[in-house]
């Protein structure tokens, strides 16, 4: 019997490779830890299967986009199954988002239009998630309150995102994507409610998770923000990762 052919190092995925170094969130990386053991693990298995193809970093963006899109689609209806079928699709869209990195850092095909591409997706995606859940359920309620906090909870989010990429100019980094930890809960938590037939506890979780985080945003700007290390003084650079 033929001895079987074992690929080059660099053609095996490495799933340590594969992961961010930087946890921007440490409390959620320790005491609630979604994204390192159910996310990255569902994502390496994406990984896995598409690391000896021709499929992209890029490609696996794109898919994550457009099952984002699809899902905010769903919730657009307002019923209960397609509250839970928004909430599967969400999660599997967030499973090829984390992929996408994953394979650029244990591919080394890291770059900067896939970062940037990334970013631009991603809230997108976010927004289209959000607002189908946020008219699906208004659609099956009529209750103009669930309008009003479901456009609150898309604010405060969008908020706190636009003060994460502020804080990280002000800071010089040009890294992007290191706040996954967070979003990964948020989808976990938009997964469970919507599957337990309570998607207006979606809107409440991640309202509150992002009022949140613009709260200690704020809070840890004011009490760094002028030590002269909180700044340094870097040239003007893009993210750096996919």
């Amino acid at each position: 019997m033929p001895e079987e052919m074992t690929p080059p190092p660099d053609e095996r995925f490495e799933y340590k490779k594969s992961l961010k170094t930087i946890h921007s969130y440490p409390f959620l990386h320790r005491y609630l830890p979604i994204d390192r053991l159910i996310v990255r693990p569902c994502a390496s298995l994406v990984v896995r299967a598409v690391y000896p193809t021709r499929v992209t970093p890029n490609d696996l963006t794109l898919i994550s986009f457009f099952l984002a899109l699809t899902a905010g689609l769903v919730y657009l209806l307002g019923r209960p199954l397609a509250f839970a079928l928004g909430g599967l699709l969400a999660m599997v869209s967030t499973i090829f988002d984390n992929a996408d990195g994953m394979l650029a850092r244990s591919k080394n095909m890291t770059s900067r239009y896939g970062a940037y591409l990334d970013l631009f997706l991603d809230r997108i995606a976010d927004f289209a998630v959000l607002a189908g859940i946020t008219f699906g359920l208004y659609r099956s309620t009529l209750h103009p309150r669930i309008l009003m906090l479901g456009l609150m909870t898309i604010g405060l989010y969008f908020l706190q995102v636009s003060l994460y990429y502020l804080a990280n100019v002000y800071a010089g980094n040009s890294t992007n994507g290191e706040g996954a930890e967070a979003k990964n809960l948020a989808v976990f938590l938009i997964l469970v409610f919507s599957l337990a037939g309570w998607p207006i506890g979606v809107l409440i979780g991640v309202g509150l998770m992002a009022l949140v985080g613009t709260f200690v945003k704020l809070i840890s700007f004011l009490r760094k923000g002028k030590d002269p290390e909180a700044a340094p003084v870097r040239s003007p650079a893009g993210p750096s990762s996919s």
